[in-house]
């Protein structure tokens, strides 16, 4: 794509970053056919493609961002299977990452926009608030229905129906060590998170007791905290960058002192952004090196039980339906990994139709764009039951809270299974749901 920046716009790292993305694509429209909301809504802007030439419209021109731009990047998920389908390697992540930044720095959102995404900024990345807010939920979710019936608080009503009806209790961090005598296979740092700690505290629980069954130390670091996708993807470049500062800080202290192998990560959304921090550090010379020693360290959970050659398992009459996170599958290009390691454990994997395409998560995206989301997730699920399994399993807690919402069969982590398989107790939605196995 030719471009005509000038010397003044290319003093800006963020517009020279763009510009050089920008050059990649060649309109060769690869990326519309796998683009969830262009294959669900058909439009050429709410393509990949579509959004580029809004974006160098808009830094071309240095002008700030307008309503159809607002609109049209707001609908994009950053699911980033265009990325996976682009034959010239354009690097439309961090483009779009560009151009968000750019909205929230120039363009004015209406008042209850606003007020939204900052409670949300405010709420999400911060556990015990998160927990509060949840507990309040019960009690205005009568009103959901009426909320949806107005555009605008349309959000609100899907963050009322989203909420789970009652809060697992919190389990405690201590759990996994090694047991006593055990062969020490290494040491790992675990990100706890903010949302999934909250929603589904048994997904840490199961890979503590993994890791430590093969011998692996487990230590969660004092003062880790919110990896910072949540904020990073609403365009609050300076929030998403203060988490991660105090995450690289936490990490390198444990890194200098103890040492570390890994930094487990078991939401893939939140891995895609820890394996990006080297990336989103570099311009700090203070945290430039040490930012991308800890992208370096990052893995999810399947990464690194895959170096661990666990045994392989008599077979189960369990089929399960993989649901690859799109931060699974293009953000981290983990593809094969977890479905490997639930055939190892004895599990029949069975992969869904278009397994490229979102379910319509992504974050913030169910809440902030209902519509198109529950669009998504219904195509999702339609995929998933057809594969007539037992059990869904997935690497993302966002996927498990979406996908939970649109069916009755049991979804759970992939590590649950796995801890399950090798000798941990079995899922408590599975014994909810009398799966046998």
């Amino acid at each position: 794509m030719q471009t005509s920046f000038t010397p003044a716009q290319h003093a800006d790292p963020h517009v020279a970053e763009s510009e050089k993305i920008l050059r990649r694509c060649v309109h060769c429209g690869f990326c519309t056919a796998t683009c969830p909301t262009y294959v669900t809504l058909g439009n050429e802007l709410d393509s990949p493609r579509g959004r580029i030439y809004l974006i160098k419209d808009m830094l071309e021109h240095g002008r700030p961002a307008d309503e159809e731009v607002v609109t049209h990047i707001d609908r994009c998920l950053s699911c980033l299977s265009c990325v996976t389908t682009c034959p010239s390697g354009v690097d439309y992540m961090h483009l779009v990452d560009n151009a968000r930044v750019h909205i929230e720095n120039t363009y004015r959102r209406p008042l209850i926009d606003r007020m939204l995404r900052s409670l949300l900024a405010a709420v999400l990345p911060y556990p015990n608030r998160f927990r509060a807010a949840l507990s309040l939920a019960k009690f205005a979710r009568p009103f959901a229905p009426i909320f949806n019936r107005i555009p605008a608080l349309k959000p609100l009503g899907a963050m009322l129906e989203l909420a789970p009806s009652s809060i697992v209790a919190s389990v405690s961090s201590t759990v996994g060590a090694v047991p006593v005598g055990a062969q020490k296979r290494g040491r790992v740092a675990i990100l706890s998170g903010c949302a999934q700690p909250v929603l589904d505290p048994g997904i840490n629980e199961a890979t503590f007791r993994l890791l430590a069954r093969f011998g692996v130390e487990v230590v969660v670091p004092q003062g880790e905290g919110c990896c910072g996708a949540l904020v990073h993807h609403m365009g609050r470049e300076q929030e998403a960058l203060d988490f991660a500062r105090r995450n690289v800080d936490v990490w390198m202290r444990e890194i200098e002192t103890g040492g570390l192998d890994a930094i487990i990560i078991t939401a893939s959304g939140c891995g895609t952004t820890i394996k990006d921090y080297g990336h989103m550090l570099r311009l700090d010379p203070m945290y430039a090196e040490r930012a991308a020693k800890v992208s370096s360290l990052g893995k999810d959970i399947t990464e690194y039980l895959s170096t661990l050659d666990l045994p392989k398992q008599e077979p189960k009459q369990l089929a399960v339906a993989y649901h690859s996170a799109c931060s699974m599958q293009h953000g981290q290009k983990i593809t094969m990994v977890p479905k490997n390691l639930l055939r190892n454990a004895g599990f029949t994997v069975r992969d869904p139709a278009e397994g490229h395409l979102c379910c319509g998560s992504a974050g913030t995206y169910n809440i902030l764009q209902p519509e198109i989301s529950a669009q998504l997730k219904a195509r999702k699920v339609k995929n998933i039951e057809k594969t007539k399994a037992d059990i869904i399993a997935t690497g993302n807690i966002g996927c498990i809270t979406q996908i939970a919402s649109g069916t009755a069969l049991p979804i759970v982590h992939t590590v649950e299974l796995l801890d399950w398989a090798y000798g941990g107790p079995k899922p408590k939605k599975l014994t909810a749901l009398g799966v046998e196995g």
